[in-house]
């Protein structure tokens, strides 16, 4: 059972057009810790994601209107929903039906009539896994930088905090789910770097390469308008899973909990450390951190 506050506790849409079926669903669901909104098709759950985000979506395949599927895609569509895992409860057995469901965006196919306990199980793995990932990827927030996850089409995958206050508001001229204009440029410079203002803030657009899914991480930094040359975390050019071991060091994690974090062995977080302080021409972890956590370069 989660142990959490009434503010803390994780949120699970359930989307099904017989929710009365899901009583003992439900219960189970709201007595291991879980709050549960309910909605009874594609369309209302769209419209609930619009208010809230929760942590998880249960989602039916054979709804009225809108299928599940069709509302996964829409879901998997907006950068906002992206992140929330769907996981598939349906009577659809079928091999077509469950390769539907991961290809339109599902991490997991349960097939009625459902075992409580078993949706449970696999609702906290998924549940866990995404807000590690979560945390891992705000972790890089630190120090004024943000991050931006571009796909092979030139779509916003997935932005951080820092980023998306950034790049929202008209004044940025994009369309719903592209980046403005100007930082497109990053990807096509031969030095993988660009200058550019977006609402009011000088900022510099790096690019850092390709990541996992074919994507390319774009990494953004606010940069003072008389500065004369980068900073020296600018120049170290830490890779994107140095940048997250630097992040968390700088929030004052131990290597085992940096290691737990982002899902590799302390000695492999002690490897990554000697990088980051070779880049940054530091020799301890108080330095390091302070050159992330001050920006006084």
């Amino acid at each position: 059972m989660l142990e959490a506050t009434e503010e803390q506790r994780p949120v699970v849409l359930v989307v099904d057009d017989a929710p009365s079926s899901l009583g003992m669903l439900c219960d189970t669901l709201e007595g291991e810790g879980y709050t549960v909104l309910v909605a009874r098709d594609g369309d209302s759950a769209l419209q609930r994601l619009e208010l809230v985000a929760p942590d998880a979506i249960l989602l039916d395949a054979v709804m009225p209107g809108l299928s599940g599927f069709d509302t996964c895609r829409q879901i998997k569509a907006n950068p906002v929903m992206a992140h929330i895992p769907v996981i598939f409860m349906t009577g659809l057995s079928e091999t077509p039906h469950v390769l539907e469901g991961f290809a339109c965006g599902g991490v997991d196919y349960v097939v009625k009539p459902l075992r409580a306990q078993e949706v449970v199980a696999r609702l906290h793995t998924h549940t866990r896994n995404a807000r590690m990932t979560r945390l891992a990827r705000e972790a890089v927030d630190v120090a004024g930088f943000g991050v931006v996850l571009v796909d092979a089409r030139g779509r916003i995958a997935w932005r951080s905090p820092q980023a998306a206050l950034w790049l929202q508001g008209d004044e940025c001229g994009a369309r719903p789910g592209r980046l403005p204009e100007p930082v497109y440029a990053a990807l096509e410079s031969d030095t993988g770097e660009v200058l550019l203002t977006l609402a009011g803030v000088p900022l510099s657009v790096r690019n850092m390469g390709r990541v996992g899914m074919g994507e390319t991480m774009l990494l953004l930094e606010q940069r003072s308008v008389n500065a004369a040359s980068p900073s020296r975390l600018a120049n170290a050019a830490l890779t994107p899973r140095e940048t997250e071991v630097l992040s968390w060091l700088a929030k004052g994690k131990t290597n085992r909990d940096i290691g737990d974090i982002l899902g590799m062995s302390h000695r492999t977080v002690n490897k990554h450390l000697e990088h980051i302080f070779e880049k940054l021409g530091v020799e301890t972890r108080a330095a390091a951190a302070a050159l992330a956590t001050g920006h006084l370069f």
